[in-house]
């Protein structure tokens, strides 16, 4: 692997990552579905036969992330074991399960003078994914953008670079069975930051989306500096609004899942907001059951007044996003003033209502301006495996093209397809 190289040298390296990308994606446009579905399977065996060799490169970034003094979130994100290389394995297989999207027909209809429209998904084309710290992006993304009959190239984070050496490695050889082109999934093979800004400027016209993954610093140098369109996040300011009408059990254990289950992803929780109307009922079991698992709370004087060992919040807890076992707690007055916080302080992630009243989780929904937006279930089912999608390229939370988790479809643009018989336009 190249590691610091002279910029001309990034410069040249990438055009021709470039330019052989563009190559495979034309080549992908047209692939039989069939083809695309060996080459997944053989992916996954591949993956499978390869678990000695990818535990091995990630043991080497494992113990270089704890050497650089990354947190424990950091950590679970880029850790892999048997049982998540096997998930790997399998979210590669069900995307074998997805109906391929290429060619299929979104509308169609007649007009007056007798043309037939058809609307009809099309590939993308070229797809860049830049990410950190999460080795089961190589594997979700090249399949991903495989199957919707693009060309990927992935630039992941130095911390994970031999985890995904591997996993990529693995790719390839199911590519070379299928007969489709290697080229079509391509990693950076430099860690140098200069290679992101080739990728940025969209190597020569050759790139047509940008997906980063990865932390706020990232993702915003990436849609601040990107010259190609972007789907992305910034941040997971992901809400949880505990209604008047909620349900406690049901909330104590909506929240705890939320928060805990896994604190470093971008649908894990980070403000709780609670009707005043059930403060008193609810709050003390919620956190209580919060704190027994190591959670910090960080609440409003109202929480602290209901409850023990609540560190005091202050303004910068509404906008922080901690991936970590921390959590910002508020009372409100009720649906609207919850509203009106996350519509201040959210990011357009994740949100979500415990309530038993129908029309006021009916309310939120009209009213909560996010990608996802849920009743009475976890925030952590903010996923595109858990959507059906079998594995997401990101969530995306701007409201062009692509919305909330990035799968088969929304790796795809559209072309109209015009039949006539000899019409001309007077």
């Amino acid at each position: 692997m190249l590691d610091k190289v002279e910029m001309s040298d990034v410069q040249a390296l990438m055009a021709d990552i470039g330019r052989r990308a563009r190559a495979a994606g034309r080549v992908l446009a047209t692939a039989p579905t069939e083809a695309k579905n060996r080459a997944l399977a053989e992916m996954a065996r591949a993956v499978r036969a390869a678990t000695p060799e990818i535990l091995a490169g990630n043991a080497k970034d494992v113990e270089a992330m704890k050497a650089n003094g990354q947190t424990a979130a950091f950590l679970d994100r880029g850790t892999l074991s048997e049982e998540r290389i096997e998930a790997v394995a399998r979210a590669l297989e069900d995307i074998v399960a997805l109906a391929d999207p290429v060619g299929s027909v979104i509308a169609a209809w007649d007009r007056p003078n007798g043309l037939q429209i058809e609307r009809v998904r099309t590939p993308l084309g070229v797809i860049g994914v830049i990410y950190e710290s999460r080795p089961n992006v190589t594997a979700d993304a090249g399949a991903l953008c495989l199957k919707a009959g693009n060309a990927v190239i992935l630039r992941g984070g130095s911390d994970t670079i031999h985890s995904n050496k591997a996993i990529h490695a693995a790719l390839q050889k199911g590519l070379k069975a299928a007969g489709l082109p290697e080229d079509a999934i391509q990693m950076v093979p430099v860690t140098d930051r200069a290679a992101v800004g080739e990728m940025l400027k969209g190597l020569d016209g050759n790139l047509d989306v940008i997906v980063p993954r990865g932390g706020k610093s990232l993702v915003a140098r990436v849609q601040e500096e990107a010259r190609v369109p972007v789907f992305a996040h910034l941040e997971g300011l992901v809400h949880i609004f505990v209604d008047k009408a909620a349900d406690l059990e049901k909330a104590v254990e909506i929240v705890v899942n939320s928060k805990l289950r896994r604190t470093g992803i971008c649908g894990a929780l980070e403000t709780l907001l609670v009707d005043e109307a059930v403060a008193a009922s609810h709050l003390p079991k919620i956190v209580a059951a919060l704190q027994d698992k190591g959670c910090e709370i960080r609440g409003d004087a109202r929480v602290a007044e209901l409850c023990d060992n609540v560190v005091p919040a202050t303004e910068a807890d509404w906008s922080t996003e901690y991936l970590d076992a921390i959590l910002a707690v508020k009372v409100v007055p009720g649906l609207d003033a919850a509203i009106e916080h996350i519509a201040r302080w959210g990011s357009n992630h994740t949100d979500c209502i415990v309530t038993e009243d129908d029309e006021a989780a009916a309310e939120f929904f009209k009213r909560v301006d996010s990608a996802i937006v849920l009743h009475n279930a976890s925030t952590q089912f903010a996923d595109g495996g858990e959507f059906g999608m079998g594995a997401e390229i990101g969530i995306a939370t701007g409201r062009m093209h692509a919305r909330g988790p990035v799968g088969v479809e929304q790796l795809t643009s559209f072309k109209y397809c015009v039949h006539g018989e000899g019409q001309t336009r007077p």
